[in-house]
């Protein structure tokens, strides 16, 4: 059975062609021309008559059309404006789609809601995503947006091992404790160059992060909004200055040299400690006994990128 009649070279080649794209985009994009890996996705999803879906980059629709009949509705967010023709084209073919064009990271939630066929929100984010704003996006929709229940989500193989990374490990840091905040993974595999059109110089991978939002140490409820952006906030300072200790990165960043020390003590943290030897739990605790002192400082930063403080 094919999943989407779009994963091969033949079928990619004539749709840019019908819509004159093979010589005219300028984003580079890599086209999914394999039928296994969208089957494979599609498994991951467990899409149903109840999933609605948000989808970030659907290029020419690849993975758009192995979704479109199994779910009750995908909404999608692209920025290339010379795709809106194809996507216009799709929209009318099915009465459960629909598009929004703009960087996923600045359209309003609001309107991919409304955009929606049936209008609503979207419960889950399924995309082969732009690779340069993969991580970004993902850590961005699940802190922001908790009605989605999960992510299945196609990105570059590094940004999966980040994802995918334990305590202690190379691949740790403060995107991946971030992460774990707000959802654990449930599945992974990986996806080669072959797969793509033309191909990569990197290999790439397919993760689906279930929704699974810390909890408070004491009472074993799930975090307030603003629980989890204080312990976003600790773990980025923590991560800060990667090569020092996570008292001396976190004084760095404006934290009280004693409060911190009072902190550790209570969390049973060692001030000499590395900010990637700790796992996501260590500073939800961290950040608990340092609000409940006002030992927090004003206007820390939190960030949804991979890149900083890794």
């Amino acid at each position: 059975m094919v999943a989407s009649p779009l994963a091969n070279p033949t079928a990619t080649r004539e749709m840019l062609e019908r819509f004159g794209l093979a010589t005219k985009h300028r984003l580079g994009q890599n086209f999914l021309v394999d039928d296994h890996v969208i089957a494979h996705i599609l498994d991951l999803a467990r899409l149903s008559e109840a999933t609605r879906v948000v989808e970030v980059g659907p290029g020419i629709g690849t993975l758009t059309l192995g979704m479109l009949p199994h779910a009750a509705s995908v909404t999608s967010i692209e920025a290339d404006r010379t795709l809106e023709p194809v996507l216009a084209d799709l929209a009318h073919e099915f009465p459960n789609f629909a598009y929004v064009m703009g960087d996923a990271l600045k359209v309003g939630w609001d309107e991919v809601c409304a955009a929606a066929r049936p209008a609503g929100e979207p419960n889950i984010l399924v995309a082969n995503l732009p690779y340069n704003v993969a991580a970004t996006i993902i850590l961005k929709y699940l802190a922001e947006h908790p009605v989605l229940d999960a992510a299945v989500v196609m990105v570059q193989a590094e940004v999966a091992d980040r994802i995918c990374a334990a305590p202690g490990t190379k691949a740790y840091g403060a995107y991946t404790a971030k992460l774990a905040l707000y959802g654990t993974v449930t599945g992974r595999f990986e996806v080669p160059p072959t797969c793509f059109m033309p191909a990569p110089h990197v290999n790439s991978a397919v993760v689906r992060i279930d929704r699974a939002r810390a909890c408070d140490a004491e009472t074993g409820g799930p975090l307030d909004a603003a629980a989890l952006a204080g312990a976003c906030a600790v773990t980025d300072a923590a991560f800060a200055q990667r090569r020092k200790t996570i008292r001396n990165s976190m004084a760095a960043r404006g934290f009280d040299k004693a409060a911190l020390d009072a902190a550790f003590a209570a969390c049973g943290i060692a001030p000499t400690a590395r900010a990637e030897t700790l796992a996501s739990a260590d500073f939800v605790r961290l950040h608990a006994v340092l609000a409940a002192v006002g030992a927090m400082p004003a206007d820390l930063p939190t960030r949804f990128s991979a890149g900083e403080g890794r």
